[in-house]
């Protein structure tokens, strides 16, 4: 049985997805154009203002993609894993309950707000899973270039869109052959899109409209 589906991971991500659900509600009230939104999160130079105006906001991964993400990890056996966006913590959840049901292992995730941070870390300690992950706060450009771990199992992409190709590069020495990379939103980095569909060291698919998938060749 899954800790997905037992007390208190259940209850936790369930209370998450309606604050997330009451949140993106009030999103749409913001005076941001469609436009003006899509130019910010490509932005390589306003994306520390543009999210930090978003503090108060989950910006969480929907539930099919949180499941996704745990199903990947458990399918892969990930033992080592890292993350570019905490946010909440609401993937941050899924990716843990994973390398709990694979028998541990360690999460590295990255957070530049320190509200989400200390959030994520409640979280991560009601559900029972803090002792498994190091979340980081700052900026994922300093805290993702040190102290990492020897190979990488699996990594999520869900910040700054515009910085994908750059964390990406942060952190491909350590990918091992067979890792995989899962970019949310990725449709808004096209950098991204091409480094990984085209370099040559990736096979890589889009899985829905917004989400690709990549897996390390050796």
């Amino acid at each position: 049985m899954s800790i997905l589906t037992t007390p208190p991971l259940a209850q936790i991500l369930d209370a998450l997805f309606r604050q997330d659900a009451a949140a993106s509600a009030k999103v749409k009230d913001l005076s941001w154009s469609k436009e003006e939104v899509d130019r910010l999160k490509r932005s390589k130079t306003e994306y520390r203002a543009f999210y930090g105006s978003l503090k108060e906001f989950p910006l969480a991964v929907s539930r099919e993609t949180g499941l996704l993400l745990y199903m990947l990890a458990c399918g892969c056996r990930a033992r080592s894993i890292v993350e570019f966006g905490t946010s909440f913590g609401v993937s941050t959840l899924f990716l843990a309950a994973a390398l709990r049901d694979n028998g541990g292992g360690h999460l590295i995730s990255s957070e530049f707000e320190p509200t989400k941070v200390a959030q994520a870390r409640e979280n991560l300690k009601a559900a029972g899973l803090l002792e498994l992950v190091d979340v980081r706060a700052g900026d994922a450009l300093q805290t993702l270039s040190v102290d990492l771990p020897e190979t990488i199992d699996l990594m999520l992409l869900d910040g700054s869109k515009a910085l994908y190709p750059d964390i990406l590069a942060l952190t491909e020495s350590r990918l091992r052959p067979g890792a995989l990379v899962i970019a949310d939103d990725a449709d808004c980095s096209p950098e991204y899109i091409r480094q990984v569909r085209t370099s040559g060291g990736y096979l890589s698919v889009p899985l829905t409209p917004d989400v690709e998938l990549s897996m390390r060749l050796g």
